[in-house]
């Protein structure tokens, strides 16, 4: 089991190196940070200025960083990390950290929208996290979160709401069994889903009355409601049971240099001026942790405890995908046309056969999921239908790699009849069974050669859908018209994903946080 999760948070790197302020000048530190701290930019180059401190950021998924430090990866290149929490990491017993500073901090909360608060009575009163779940299980209460492989804010709702369902009470398996009724009540209204925090603020602005609110970073949940992009801002709904908060530490490893300590130091001292703390709360909407400098939201709240197993934690989530939320359906688009031939087919091969579970990897496709394969070339070939049981899934599983060994290329590119067909694929599965996340994958290397071009299936699209609310996710590579997939992926409320700069295998693995 402990292989299973940490191979797959191993896969979860969101983007390369990258330097916020500049290059290192034998004063700067090289650190691993989590992907939201890209809005602290104008803070270190700020700091920069004042401190002569350089910051150079290497974004991953937090949980994923978690896994580069464990295994010793990031000691090799990095001299601290920077995530919303240490509380993972520190259940690690190989790692070793030095000096943790904690920089500002963002509880998990519910943005509700207003009318729903008022029917639930969350507007004057703070519910429980099995209240939640009991407005839940009886259809009351709809919400979107992020995904807990993915992104730290659907991580720590996932363990948080695990905690207080258990009566505040660490967690074993056992526990984990007597309450996964209770669980699976809470996520079975649980309708959008998302890769990152971030992303899911903005799928919900853009189908926000799909769903009664979000379990999300307080702070991105005021960043939403100061966007001008909400008709009424949301409202946030504190459970009285208690919240899991990311105090972002910024942390040393064991292996720094004393000029890297020397570093930590200074930019830690400059972050933490009651100035520079009010900054931070103004550009981020995260609350200062300095003294005396106060932070919006209430002071009260009661910090649910973590586990204090690795083992606990990782059946927790191995269990939220196989057994505990809604399942998935996903319709992969995939382009087998003569440009492909070669190592490009070989990629697409080894991607799918990645999420088979050949890597061991919790991205693998879940119990439960529902996957179709749609090839094409000069036009869309036959789809093949897959459902993954909730026992014994490796036989399908198998089936699913055979298939996709199996691709062979030739022909044109006939992309937007394949889209058309994969659309009509999706109606008549959702008719048959409606209560799963829904998603369409598309994989082209060129530009459409073939049949329907993006202004017919733009019209066609907007005329209204085949099935509504189903997003392309559109996967760059290879020569791929870069403007036309973005264009896709806004017409249908999807993302665009680039395989040009990563492997097609990482791309195929990050999208599975969107599904």
């Amino acid at each position: 089991m402990r292989r299973v999760l940490t191979t797959a948070l191993a896969a979860l790197l969101l983007a390369g190196g990258c330097s916020l302020t500049g290059d290192s000048d034998g004063t700067g530190l090289r650190v691993l940070a989590g992907s939201e701290l890209a809005d602290l930019a104008p803070i270190l180059k700020e700091a920069r200025e004042e401190t002569g401190v350089s910051v150079d950021i290497d974004y991953a998924g937090t949980l994923d960083g978690v896994e580069r430090v464990a295994s010793g990866d990031a000691a090799a290149s990095h001299d601290a990390v920077w995530f919303s929490s240490n509380r993972y990491l520190e259940l690690h017993p190989s790692v070793k950290i030095g000096t943790a500073t904690p920089i500002m901090s963002s509880p998990v909360v519910l943005g509700v929208r207003p009318e729903a608060a008022r029917r639930l009575g969350w507007d004057s009163t703070r519910p429980t996290w099995k209240q939640i779940a009991e407005a839940a299980a009886r259809r009351d209460f709809t919400y979107g979160m992020s995904d807990p492989a993915s992104s730290n804010s659907g991580f720590s709702a996932l363990v948080g709401v695990a905690i207080a369902l258990n009566g505040g009470s660490d967690l074993d398996p056992a526990g984990i069994e007597a309450i996964s009724g209770d669980l699976r009540k809470f996520f079975s209204t649980q309708l959008l889903t998302a890769g990152s925090s971030g992303w899911l603020s903005e799928a919900f602005a853009r189908n926000g009355a799909e769903v009664d609110g979000l379990v999300n970073y307080e702070s991105v949940l005021r960043s939403l409601n100061t966007s001008g992009q909400l008709a009424e801002p949301l409202t946030l709904v504190y459970p009285s049971d208690g919240v899991a908060t990311a105090d972002y530490p910024l942390t040393l490893l064991g292996t720094a240099s004393p000029k890297a300590r020397e570093s930590h130091g200074k930019l830690t001292a400059y972050l933490l001026k009651p100035e520079v703390q009010r900054r931070i709360a103004e550009l981020t909407h995260r609350r200062p942790v300095a003294s005396g400098v106060g932070g919006d939201g209430p002071s009260d709240l009661k910090e649910l405890p973590f586990p204090g197993s690795l083992d606990t934690v990782d059946r927790l989530v191995a269990a939220f995908f196989d057994r505990l939320r809604r399942p998935s359906r996903t319709v992969y688009v995939l382009d087998v046309s003569g440009s492909m031939r070669g190592n490009r087919l070989e990629d697409l091969k080894g991607a799918l056969v990645a999420l088979t579970g050949a890597d061991e990897s919790l991205q693998r496709f879940h119990n439960r999921e529902e996957v179709t394969l749609l090839p094409f070339s000069t036009k869309p070939q036959d789809p093949r239908r897959f459902t993954v049981p909730d026992d014994e899934p490796k036989p399908v599983l198998q089936q699913i790699q055979q298939f996709s060994e199996g691709l062979r290329a030739g022909g044109g590119t006939a992309i937007y009849d394949s889209l058309a067909k994969a659309y009509d694929v999706m109606k008549q599965q959702t008719a048959d069974d409606p209560d799963r996340f829904t998603s369409i994958v598309l994989m082209t290397d060129g530009e459409n050669t073939q049949g329907l071009d993006y202004s017919g299936f733009e019209a066609r699209y907007r005329k209204g859908p085949a099935v509504p609310g189903v997003p392309v996710f559109p996967v760059l590579f290879g020569e791929a018209e870069e403007k036309e997939m973005k264009d896709l992926a806004s017409l249908t409320g999807g993302r665009a994903f680039d395989a040009r700069k990563q492997s097609l295998e990482a791309v195929f693995k990050e999208i599975r946080g969107y599904q």
